[in-house]
């Protein structure tokens, strides 16, 4: 098996993007990872998205793609797996390349959010609950995060304001970054007196609706060595891939994340690392309890630890365990079929060095954690500099 590196990056500014369509978002990200890898060709190409169909009526991405990319006959393919799909891509790509399939894989993530209505995006996005049981009867995701939330405060004493903190560490990140959606500073008054959502979450302990594209070049770490020499070299060290129940009355204890925790003990294991020799993380924040809850299920806290964690400044940047340096889902912003391939970026760029106001001092190791849904898959990538 071979080792495989990251040999580019590309991303765009994310928001509410009425003038591009959902190629064009995907192709400016994809052009922008070819050149930053230097790069003329793909031998394939994974593209994840929850749900073109749905948001922005159009199927079929692979021959899309493929075709306003410009790279046919290259082999192309739409992958699924909720919020997680992009992580779901690059970890398919991952296996490609380290299999000796292919050289050259581009694999990322698009959705395009914004050009329906509110009512249709919320229907859009729960069909990533179960939909016989949770949707019928009228739950959304915020409403199932805020049962996780309650849960996790009445058994560990998770307050409110730990809940608000993740939000004004993540907008104070996002605020470096010039690519987020939301890039400016928030403050914990502010956000713990936003409009209520579903009981304790509040507007701002959400992630918004977003129209973007993220893309990453892969290719074997010999490879990147002979021939891609311009950025210290990344390599995808270990990966992980869990599920869990997709219901939340099918769980043994809501105030945990199953699979994000056996993922990453999974990517830990193939690594041969563990929790603590992790610098920082990027981890899917679709809710503010959410980060509390992966953190803890990553191993960095121990259970009902997380929030006094982010409360004591240990998830800053200047803590000791730096969490979403990009300001995350949070502020970063959340198209759902793209946020997996959007976190590689941001740990490869802090490994290179790359990360402008937000970089962290000198990291080695990262960490990508990638959720679907309310944590019924997880993807966990873990990325080194060599």
């Amino acid at each position: 098996m071979r080792e495989v590196a990251v040999i580019g990056v590309g991303i765009h500014k994310w928001g509410e993007l009425w003038d591009m369509s959902i190629r064009d978002m995907f192709v400016t990200a994809a052009r922008n990872a070819m050149d930053d890898a230097g790069v003329d060709h793909i031998d394939s190409m994974y593209i994840g998205c929850m749900s073109g169909g749905l948001f922005a009526a159009q199927e079929h991405l692979a021959s899309v793609m493929a075709d306003y990319l410009g790279v046919t006959p290259a082999a192309a393919a739409r992958v699924e797996t909720a919020c997680a799909s992009a992580g779901l891509a690059v970890r398919l790509g991952w296996m490609e390349v380290m299999s000796g399939l292919s050289d050259i894989v581009l694999v990322g993530g698009v959705e395009k959010m914004t050009d329906i209505t509110g009512e249709e995006a919320t229907f859009a996005l729960s069909t990533a609950a179960d939909t016989e049981y949770e949707g019928y009867n009228g739950i959304t995701f915020p409403g199932l995060y805020a049962m996780m939330a309650r849960a996790h405060m009445e058994k560990y004493g998770t307050t409110l304001e730990q809940l608000s903190q993740v939000a004004v560490k993540n907008h104070a990140n996002g605020a470096l970054n010039p690519e987020a959606q939301y890039p400016f500073p928030v403050t914990l008054e502010t956000v713990m007196n936003s409009t209520m959502v579903a009981e304790p979450l509040r507007l701002l302990h959400c992630s918004p609706i977003t129209d973007g594209a993220a893309a990453v070049i892969l290719c074997p770490l010999k490879l990147a060595r002979e021939k891609f020499k311009d950025h210290p070299l990344v390599v995808i060290t270990g990966s992980g891939h869990a599920t869990d129940t997709i219901a939340l009355h099918s769980r043994e204890d809501i105030t945990t994340i199953k699979a994000a925790r056996i993922s990453a003990e999974k990517a830990y294991k193939m690594a041969g690392v563990g929790p603590a020799d992790i610098d920082f993380a990027e981890v899917h924040d679709c809710f503010t309890i959410a980060e509390i809850m992966v953190t803890e299920a990553l191993g960095f806290f121990e259970p009902g630890k997380g929030g006094p964690a982010v409360e004591a400044g240990e998830t800053s940047r200047e803590g000791s365990k730096p969490i979403n340096t990009s300001g995350g889902l949070k502020s970063k912003g959340h198209p759902v079929g793209a946020t997996g391939a959007a976190q590689i970026i941001e740990v490869t760029r802090q490994l290179r060095g790359e990360a402008g106001k937000r970089q962290l001092d000198n990291p080695r190791r990262g960490l990508a954690q990638n959720m679907g849904g309310s944590g019924g898959s997880s993807l966990v990538h873990i990325l080194e500099v060599r």
